[in-house]
């Protein structure tokens, strides 16, 4: 990996192309070097993990109204692609719609995999947008491996070197350049174009991080989806000889000035250099269960506790405190201070953004549901909102020095908790990462995402459909262009409800 060293300059410097981080980020993705097998098995694992949860969303509000969206812009009989599929139905749509019905659904129950750093993200956000132009424009499975590898590689070190939500900036504003790279790579873009569709994808995707605060709305599915959107359209104008706001990253009236760390800003972003290869998808990690990262390890803690002491109970619980991390404490903590993580009337993205309604369900049931422990009756239940309130968090410096370690044998992202019971009884418990986590008690390997597909799946997907995808895509790399109409997947007969309509 080579360092490279970003920071704003003045219009008078007139800073060269191929000094700008955009530029830097277009070489990576025009790099032709060769995806290794480890990588490829792992792009397969992460298409098994989106499609899981995609389809586990397909009846929910938001992946309606977004497929309702994308049945509206059917794939053009004039235009240059064949068009794109959209989980849950049959049919061919544009490019950009595609991504964005199958964005929303990948996203919608907050299931798939993660990366944390400097910034958070949701590195399987990259593949519906890079999937749908290369259904479009019949690239073959192999293009499909290399486009994701690029998407992976190019948000996980932009997330590595430059916080966003320390000012208050969406996550997403990484996913738009990185998806534009990714369907670069898909289409052996030269890189004067990929670097204009960076700089045009990031320019409309910097959107505030009021969408994970407070009450949050339905919104939280979309962001993401709209990145890629943005970056499918970036691309096209593009290659249409379209250019960006220039330098995007540096410029005195840039991102970086304005929206992130000022005018005196220094960053130092790594990428691979030319010639090696792109392996920062192994560096990311997946989700046993839906609800934000950084509670993963604390489900299971709480399920560890609910077996192991039968006693702890809203009756005998006086007072649970958990030493975390800063992220922690202060995104889906008390620290946050937002009556509405502890208000059992929230919204479904709220409680997913709230650790102590988390800890408490999982303590009480042993388990983590992605529907059962987000139904209105569980959230007000009056044990659960009595032990509920007595769960607080709190910043542990170590925790938080964990968090931001670059050792992955010391990066952890749970922490202690502190049961104290009514009769004086104090018990302490500490995890540092998920089970599912590759340093866990249980890592997910292939078995596991094929496990989590058939579970998600079953209720809405026929046996034979299943059993068609999960064969397809294990061949990912082999595929022909004609083989990746069928990455997709379709929704048993009557299941799906007609979506609302709208301005279209």
């Amino acid at each position: 990996m080579q360092s490279h060293s970003v920071h704003v300059h003045k219009s008078e410097e007139n800073l060269a192309r191929k000094d700008q981080l955009a530029w830097k980020i277009a070489e990576v993705a025009a790099d032709p070097v060769e995806v290794t097998d480890e990588v490829a098995e792992m792009v397969v694992n992460r298409m098994i993990d989106n499609a899981a949860v995609a389809v586990a969303s397909l009846g929910r509000g938001p992946a309606v109204a977004a497929r309702a969206q994308a049945e509206d812009h059917p794939n053009p009989s004039t235009s240059s692609g064949a068009g794109s599929t959209v989980f849950g139905i049959d049919g061919r749509f544009g490019p950009e719609w595609a991504a964005w019905a199958n964005g929303v659904a990948v996203r919608e129950l907050d299931y798939h995999d993660t990366f944390l750093a400097a910034e958070y993200s949701h590195p399987g956000d990259n593949i519906p947008p890079i999937l749908a132009v290369a259904q479009h424009v019949g690239q073959s499975g192999r293009d499909l491996v290399r486009g994701i590898a690029t998407g992976y590689e190019i948000q996980v070190d932009l997330v590595t070197a430059i916080s966003l939500h320390a000012h208050k900036i969406d996550h997403v504003a990484h996913l738009g350049p990185s998806a534009a790279a990714g369907i670069g790579t898909l289409l052996g873009l030269p890189v004067d174009v990929i670097f204009q569709a960076i700089g045009q994808a990031l320019h409309t995707t910097t959107a505030t991080r009021q969408s994970r605060k407070g009450e949050i709305s339905t919104w939280k599915a979309y962001a993401p989806a709209f990145a890629g959107k943005m970056a499918v359209e970036a691309v096209d104008r593009a290659m249409r000889g379209q250019t960006s706001p220039t330098p995007i990253y540096e410029g005195e009236d840039g991102v970086i000035a304005w929206l992130l760390d000022g005018p005196d800003a220094h960053y130092e972003v790594p990428l691979p250099e030319r010639g090696e290869a792109k392996r920062a998808i192994l560096d990311t990690y997946t989700k046993e269960h839906s609800a934000e990262y950084q509670a993963q390890a604390w489900i299971d803690l709480a399920r560890k506790l609910h077996d192991e002491h039968p006693e702890v109970t809203a009756d005998s619980v006086e007072r649970i405190v958990i030493h975390t991390s800063h992220h922690t404490h202060y995104v889906i903590g008390s620290g946050a201070n937002d009556p509405q993580k502890y208000d059992p009337t929230a919204s479904r993205e709220t409680l997913d953004h709230s650790i102590p309604y988390i800890f408490t369900v999982a303590l009480q049931d042993g388990e983590w549901h992605h529907e059962r422990s987000y139904a209105p009756e569980r959230a007000g239940r009056p044990d659960t909102v009595a032990l509920w309130r007595r769960v607080t968090t709190t910043e542990d410096p170590e925790w938080t020095r964990r968090y931001h370690s670059d050792d992955p044998a010391e990066k952890a992202f749970g922490g202690r908790v502190e049961i104290t019971l009514t009769d004086g009884t104090t018990m302490v418990e500490e995890i540092a990462v998920a089970d599912a986590h590759p340093l866990g008690a249980k890592p997910f390997a292939r078995e596991q995402y094929i496990r989590k597909f058939h579970t998600l799946a079953a209720p809405v997907v026929d046996p034979a459909e299943i059993t068609r995808f999960l064969d397809l895509v294990q061949r990912l790399p082999e595929l022909g262009a004609e083989d990746l109409a069928g990455l997709t997947v379709r929704a048993r007969p009557g299941v799906l409800i007609p979506g609302p309509k709208g301005l279209f």
